[in-house]
């Protein structure tokens, strides 16, 4: 989006400036119109062979259940939060983990980048600040904090999940789990 948005720009100017009604108006809203099917044809591509990637690259695949509806109201991130196109590649990766048979789990975000990794107490931070440093001792980058949460979260409903009576195994390559209303087949190997 952001690189083609000068492109964008002036074809829309150059709609404006044509006459109502007229052919080369006609002309230039079509041509207005493929510029923009190219933008949406580009973030699809790239949500696919992203998603794609992430799924064949990993056997269990956790990540934040984030309200994008609700993030997009705010008006200074919402032209970046759509041009990546979150929930297209949230939707794109759970079709592949189903095509694929792997295991994709969404976790509730609350807490997750305030909850300390190490102890398990939450210690309250503004955006501004990078740093996790909890009473534990434990000093973390904001966001590798966050993403050892949502892995541990992750894997503490996978084992539990979809199980039916079978008992929970502490081996990653045994689990069986529900994936968007399937049971998927005992994984076997890592």
């Amino acid at each position: 989006m952001r690189k083609g948005e000068k492109v964008l720009k002036r074809s829309g100017r150059r709609v404006s400036r044509k006459v109502k009604g007229s052919r080369n108006r006609g002309k230039a809203r079509q041509i207005l119109g493929k510029r923009h099917l190219k933008i949406s044809r580009q973030r699809k591509d790239h949500a696919v062979k992203l998603a794609r990637c992430v799924i064949s690259s990993n056997d269990v695949v956790v990540y934040e259940d984030l309200r994008i509806k609700n993030m997009v109201k705010n008006h200074c991130l919402a032209k970046s939060i759509n041009d990546a196109s979150w929930y297209q590649f949230r939707v794109w990766l759970e079709y592949f983990g189903k095509v694929f048979e792997k295991i994709t789990v969404a976790v509730n975000p609350q807490y997750t980048s305030q909850e300390c990794s190490s102890c398990g107490e939450i210690v309250k931070k503004t955006l501004s600040t990078r740093t996790h440093a909890c009473k534990c001792g434990c000093v973390l980058d904001r966001d590798e904090n966050a993403a050892k949460n949502i892995l541990s979260r992750g894997l503490g409903t996978v084992g539990h999940t979809g199980t039916f009576g079978l008992e929970p195994s502490n081996s990653l390559g045994e689990l069986v789990s529900t994936v968007v209303g399937e049971i998927l087949p005992q994984q076997t190997g890592s």
